[in-house]
């Protein structure tokens, strides 16, 4: 179950813990999801590459813990968002020699769905992530502009600045007063408004690592579900029980 809701007002959504644990959980993977990506895809293409040698049989083996190790890095990261803890849900392989442990492991469709999400996926969530982040971020900067706007000179922040003073977005100056605050209101209003982005990514997110991460839906489980409640017949074994063995074997004849 999720963390994170969006039910609150603008300023509720402020100050609620949705919002900072959303951010917190897209930045952190900015930096976090680089160093799996790469780890991950320099143990699968070492091993990969080399696995016609013994070396490489050996580098399937430490690929293998790596990309595992990497995927439970983002199963407690999973936390951040989450209140449900994602277990893991690997092909046991004890017992087996070790070339069939290398095959079954390598041949787990969990595994792959680890690769999926820490190197396939990357480059989406990355660049998703980081255009969120961007924006939110450079609104909430917009908000302090009237603290400094008149302190710039002959710049380029973001925005080319021309002039002595002030900060020109396009053909618009900001050199005055009145004009930073109009600018500083139309950025918090777009950072307030935007915080809901900012969570409903957050929560996409966490959504396509659950659904990567976590074991795979088993499709028996309604069926066995059904199976394990008492049914009719043990209702009535129960209740026979209950009413002793006088009552069980019916009313006395006559004598």
């Amino acid at each position: 179950m999720t963390r994170l809701s969006l039910r609150h007002n603008p300023l509720g959504l402020l100050f609620s813990g949705s919002l900072w644990a959303a951010a917190w959980y897209l930045l952190s993977y900015l930096f976090t999801g680089s160093v799996l990506f790469a780890v991950v895809l320099a143990a699968a293409v070492l091993g990969m590459g080399l696995s016609f040698t013994l070396i490489g049989l050996v580098m399937l083996v430490v690929a293998d813990v790596v990309i595992r190790a990497c995927a439970e890095v983002e199963r407690v990261r999973l936390a951040i968002v989450s209140t449900e803890p994602v277990r893991r849900a690997y092909r046991d392989t004890a017992g087996q020699t070790w070339p069939a442990r290398l095959r079954t492991r390598w041949t787990d469709p969990a595994l792959w769905r680890d690769i999926a999400y820490l190197s396939g996926l990357y480059p989406l969530l990355l660049a998703l992530d980081a255009a969120v982040l961007c924006i939110w971020l450079t609104s909430l900067a917009g908000i302090t502009i009237p603290a400094w706007y008149a302190k710039i000179s002959n710049g380029c922040v973001g925005v080319c600045l021309h002039g002595d003073t002030g900060v020109r977005f396009g053909t618009v100056s900001i050199d005055t007063l009145s004009r930073s605050l109009v600018l500083a209101a139309i950025c918090l209003a777009a950072f307030l408004l935007f915080s809901y982005v900012v969570v409903a990514t957050a929560k996409l997110h966490g959504a396509i690592a659950r659904s990567l991460l976590r074991p795979p839906a088993d499709p028996l489980r309604g069926a066995r579900d059904v199976l394990r409640r008492p049914g009719p017949l043990t209702s009535a074994g129960r209740l026979q029980a209950v009413a002793g063995p006088d009552q069980r074997s019916g009313p006395p004849g006559p004598s």
